[in-house]
């Protein structure tokens, strides 16, 4: 990006700078978030009973087929920033 000069000053690159550090604390906190998240629909869609997989003729020959598994190993695949988070504070 372009800075902007106002009387030789470089207020532009201050603001620039000033985004860009915001948006990584946001990005920061916001990769938390996944795992969590499917847990939480994971939970949801074992103890509401999600609707059955229309899509898949073979629903039900699998274990680990449907919602449940996947949104649990989703969950798992988005844990290491957690697991990141939690080694930085011992």
């Amino acid at each position: 990006m372009s800075q902007v000069h106002i009387d030789g000053g470089s207020l532009g690159a201050i603001r620039h700078e000033s985004w860009k550090a915001t948006a990584r604390r946001i990005a920061k906190w916001l990769c938390l978030a996944a795992a969590p998240t499917f847990a939480i629909m994971a939970l949801l869609t074992w103890t509401l009973g999600g609707a059955p997989d229309v899509l898949c003729s073979v629903s039900g020959a699998s274990p680990l087929g449907g919602m449940v598994p996947m949104y649990l190993l989703m969950s798992a695949f988005h844990s290491p920033p957690w697991l990141r988070l939690i080694a930085n504070r011992r």
